[in-house]
């Protein structure tokens, strides 16, 4: 049984902020952090932006105009035009491991979502007061450790996606982003504000801003270029699926431009809220992936008002974290709804329960199953944990690949004419982004792709 949607956003504001929503997540809050301390610092972040400018604006613009000249979930869409420009049925596969990247990043990414959750329970009991730097490691350990505990933050994190997305466009999306994004901003702003306090902030901000290139590997630059590709929520079903509820007067290029500035100002922010904080607690801003949940209660258990400071900062974290799960549960539910005959609200249920399903697999992997290798026998996978081999097959294959074929789809078997008239771009910009679309962005992905292999 096959049902087309008709539901589209009610207007550009409304589109704009639950694609800023989606591409706004963990990334920006947490791991943008890391990989600029990392990284050099502002010289990771100037590579960066001409990564996303060359690589993630077309791929973005891409994958909403599929969705927009398909009006329908990612793999219908993509079905739909291969049959209208005449192209091989394999494209289709753009469409089916989109939604397929989107239901396992999700799964996982709702425990991580639900760590954030349980760090406003310990930050708000003043958990992290006056523990030393084993203590907060012990901490987050033993969270890891408790199936129990695990299971009861990924199962309430879901249920707070899936409430969302049970509205629909209009009455889910729309109204879930037009009040987490704008707290989500004012929660910045004000955690910015208090770093501002801490004494180091001029240290921050110079960290940020200031570029150091001899401390630039190029593992840097590969990590600049993937993080371009992943933070737009590119390659994953989202943004095709949004796209299919676009109108046709809204301008894609200047709608992209928009959401590309916003996510990457969240992201600065988020530097700035973090880092003067690090400096004044002589804490490492590298400190890698351990920054949010290691490093920071550390801090906050040593500062006057801590716990307030810790508690806005985690629920600030699980704002980003929901709106982006809202997005990657929607293209599933998309699909179910219009080729089953579920209703929205069964079909979100059903997506809901199979990804809260899955997301045991990985609560698992980090005490009961921590031990279990499933690919232990092939070298490249020994020791890696089911929760590895996800992240692994979805952040390395599965994502990268679905993005390099819709924008080789795009630049290559959509005619120049057709193009233009939808991008409804001016001549010298439609043929920068065609360019870039064609080669720039392809090549960009490749690298990433090779050099994460």
């Amino acid at each position: 049984m096959s049902k087309q949607s008709h539901a589209q956003w009610s207007s550009r504001l409304a589109f704009i902020l639950a694609a800023v929503g989606s591409s706004v997540g963990l990334g920006n809050i947490w791991k943008f952090p890391y990989m600029t301390g990392e990284s050099g610092g502002g010289a990771f972040v100037l590579i960066y932006l001409v990564c996303i400018a060359l690589v993630g604006v077309p791929i973005l613009m891409s994958e909403w105009l599929i969705g927009r000249l398909g009006q329908r979930n990612p793999i219908a869409s993509m079905s739909l035009l291969t049959r209208r420009f005449k192209r091989s049925r394999a494209w289709v596969l753009v469409g089916v491991f989109g939604i397929l990247g989107a239901y396992l990043i999700l799964s996982f990414y709702s425990v991580i979502g639900g760590w954030g959750l349980a760090y406003i329970e310990l930050g708000a009991s003043n958990a992290f007061a006056g523990l030393d730097s084993a203590a907060v490691g012990d901490m987050f350990s033993g969270l890891l450790a408790d199936p129990t505990r695990l299971l009861l933050w990924h199962s309430l994190f879901m249920l707070l996606t899936i409430g969302v997305v049970l509205g629909g466009v209009t009455g889910g999306l729309e109204r879930a982003t037009k009040l987490l994004m704008p707290a989500l901003v004012v929660l910045l702003v004000v955690l910015v504000g208090y770093a501002a306090t801490s004494g180091a902030f001029a240290e921050g901000v110079a960290y940020l801003f200031t570029p150091d290139f001899s401390r630039l590997s190029k593992d840097g630059v590969l990590a600049a270029l993937g993080h371009a590709f992943f933070t737009l929520s590119l390659g994953m079903g989202i943004m095709i699926a949004y796209g299919s509820y676009l109108p046709q007067e809204v301008n894609i290029g200047r709608s992209a431009l928009i959401v590309v500035v916003m996510d990457t100002v969240i992201a600065l922010m988020a530097g700035l809220a973090i880092f003067p904080v690090v400096f004044a607690n002589e804490l490492s801003p590298a400190a890698g992936p351990g920054l949010i949940f290691q490093t920071l209660p550390l801090a906050f258990g040593h500062m006057t008002g801590g716990w307030l400071f810790g508690v806005l900062f985690f629920v600030l974290l699980v704002f980003a974290a929901w709106t982006s799960a809202i997005s990657l549960l929607e293209p599933i539910v998309e699909w179910l709804e219009e080729r089953t005959p579920l209703s929205r609200v069964g079909a979100t249920l059903v997506a809901g329960a199979a990804t809260w399903a899955l997301g045991i697999v990985t609560v698992l992997s980090f005490n009961v199953w921590s031990g279990v290798a499933p690919l232990g026998v092939f070298a490249k996978f020994d020791g890696m944990t089911m929760f590895d081999l996800l992240d692994y097959f979805t952040s390395k294959l599965i994502l990268p690949l679905t993005g390099l074929a819709a924008v080789l789809f795009v630049g290559w078997c959509i005619g120049r004419e057709e193009l233009h008239a939808n991008l409804k771009m001016g001549d010298g910009a439609f043929a920068l982004w065609r360019f870039a679309a064609r080669y720039v962005a392809p090549l960009g992905v490749i690298v990433v792709f090779l050099g994460s292999l």
